[in-house]
């Protein structure tokens, strides 16, 4: 646990996005009036201002070389556009010599696309945004790519998912460095989790497979796809691809990275999800509706994929037309 100041350089640049910044920066500087020592610098590869993606121009607090000879933490955010930002040969730099310099290096959301480029995720385990898991890992297939974590340690090295994921993974910062009586006044006061539940696949679990290139594969998605709740066995499923079973298991696995029975189980859970946001009926009623046959079982199910029982992802995602109060004039 830290007792010292500890400089945090957080590395800003062009359509950068707003919040991979703002949202740690005010982790780190709010836990200041609860007892840490966060000095907190915003840096750029030119020592200019930046405009981030949102059109809000960000000030530094100086140029490179006002920081300090070591520094705490190195934080990298993200652009959408990555291609821009690992294509940035100054940018890529200056990461590369920051984190040298640093005892512990972090990313938030398509920053690990940046700290990829310059070698740094060679052989560890990293996240960032659920829609770009699959990109980070066809374009750096040297780094073990995780898409469901909020964040991922490995070494001293660590990756956040997407956007607010930053606000996660520099709470978890504060309470390694200062405790959790600390990160949990800070959480209080930005109103968040301390912890948030569950991770990215409450987010990500409708995001579709690619498009597969074998026709067996799409004809057996087409058809889950129309009837999530229906009787889809392993054989079944081979007839109406045309291919034998071990065929179509094979297949699933090199096209969309999952078992034909584990496509199956995402199906009914994409479909328990919608029942779950947009309608009334019962946690049993929904069970049987998308094909798990149980509530028992739905709440397993749900439990294991997104850390959440069915009742609280409801609670979370529900449209909230139903419960604004109007008020008459």
């Amino acid at each position: 646990m830290s007792r010292r100041s500890h400089t945090v350089a957080v590395v800003a640049f062009d359509a950068v996005q707003l919040l991979d910044v703002t949202g740690p920066v005010e982790v780190f500087t709010t836990a200041n009036r609860y007892g840490a020592d966060y000095d907190v610098r915003v840096v750029s590869p030119s020592g200019a201002d930046v405009v981030t993606s949102s059109g809000l121009t960000v000030g530094v607090s100086g140029p490179l070389s006002s920081l300090p000879r070591r520094i705490g933490t190195l934080l990298v955010p993200g652009r959408r556009d990555w291609r821009a930002a690992v294509g940035d040969p100054d940018l890529v730099d200056t990461v590369t010599h920051l984190a040298g310099r640093a005892e512990r290096v972090t990313s938030v959301c398509a920053g690990a696309f940046v700290l990829a480029a310059t070698g740094l995720l060679d052989g560890r385990r990293a996240a960032t945004h659920w829609e770009l898991a699959r990109e980070l890992a066809v374009a750096f297939p040297g780094v073990r790519v995780e898409s469901e974590p909020v964040f991922v340690r490995d070494g001293h090295v660590v990756t956040s998912a997407g956007v607010t994921a930053g606000i996660d993974l520099a709470l978890s910062l504060v309470e390694e460095d200062w405790g959790a009586d600390v990160a949990r006044n800070v959480a209080r006061q930005l109103v968040v989790f301390m912890a948030r539940p569950g991770g990215q696949a409450q987010f990500s679990a409708r995001l579709a497979p690619g498009q597969p290139r074998h026709s067996a594969v799409r004809r057996v998605m087409d058809h889950v796809g129309a009837d999530p709740s229906a009787e889809h066995t392993l054989d079944s499923l081979a007839v109406v691809g045309g291919v034998s079973a071990r065929h179509l298991g094979r297949l699933f696995r090199t096209e969309i990275g999952m078992s034909p029975g584990q496509y199956v189980e995402s199906m009914r859970m994409e479909a328990a999800q919608v029942l779950l946001e947009k309608g009334g009926d019962t946690v049993e009623e929904v069970a049987q509706q998308a094909g798990f046959g149980s509530s028992e079982s739905l709440r397993r199910a749900f439990q294991h994929t997104l850390g959440v029982s069915p009742t609280t992802y409801r609670a979370r995602f529900q449209t909230t037309a139903g419960s604004r109060r109007v008020v008459a004039a």
